[in-house]
């Protein structure tokens, strides 16, 4: 291959694999609206998802079975969050855990990250921006790089197609990454919605599954850090996994 040329995608396989069991969420939230709404967004990725509204039943159901993530709301009625994860931490749980709040203070999102929270959640969240916080922790519930079922049905069921068009994507995408980062930092709303609507609706096309829910959260809250930082990553991702391929 000349060292010049974009990587190529990697072939098409004739089916995929099975779904793997639901990775288990513990959400701890006391106002039912927000339990609500959260549960629900975990349950769509799918994710079997726990719900308690104390630090006490927050214990008892850690003592009881395991999770693969805790989302722990900051203010409860027996205590603060960072107090229940302290008390799993103790007893041995070592459990990624998810901090939210509807306190902007940055003391008090510095105070949870410090408590051993991964990431701090401010709600109200968009479901899009919840979903992608929780992918990037849940085992499991991140989408594959590609889905090859969405591509083939938007054309036409044509392979051939599917390949050449998913080559011409990343031949551009770093041109893109530039773009979208740089119109990001100097805070260019405007050039920042162009790109990103470009960037979505190509990877519809192509079908970059995870690409294209980083982008769609980074969609919903423009300016989050943490949304550019991923869809950064799973550009580079996509980018590296097409090069070994």
């Amino acid at each position: 291959m000349n060292p010049l040329s974009p990587p190529l995608p990697p072939p098409i396989p004739p089916s995929s694999p099975p779904p793997a069991t639901p990775p288990r969420l513990l959400l701890v939230e006391d106002d039912p609206a927000s339990a609500a709404f959260m549960a629900a967004v975990a349950s769509a990725l799918p994710a079997r998802v726990h719900l308690v509204a104390s630090i006490a039943d927050g214990e008892s159901a850690c003592a009881l079975q395991g999770f693969d993530l805790l989302l722990v709301d900051a203010n409860l009625p027996d205590g603060r969050g960072e107090h229940l994860l302290h008390l799993l931490r103790e007893r041995g749980h070592a459990t990624p855990a998810l901090a939210h709040t509807a306190d902007p203070d940055p003391a008090l999102h510095a105070r949870l990250r410090a408590a051993g929270f991964a990431e701090v959640l401010l709600k109200p969240i968009a479901a899009a921006a919840l979903r992608a916080a929780l992918r990037r922790h849940l085992p499991g519930a991140r989408p594959a790089d590609w889905d090859d079922a969405a591509a083939l049905a938007a054309l036409g069921g044509e392979a051939a197609h599917v390949q050449a068009l998913r080559a011409l994507f990343l031949a551009e995408l770093p041109q893109q990454r530039q773009r979208i980062v740089h119109a990001a930092i100097h805070a260019d709303i405007g050039g920042l919605r162009a790109e990103l609507h470009r960037l979505v609706a190509s990877c519809g096309f192509v079908g970059a599954a995870r690409l294209g829910s980083a982008v769609r959260a980074l969609q919903d809250s423009l300016l989050d850090a943490a949304a550019l930082r991923a869809v950064e990553a799973a550009i580079d991702e996509l980018l590296a996994s097409a090069a070994t391929a």
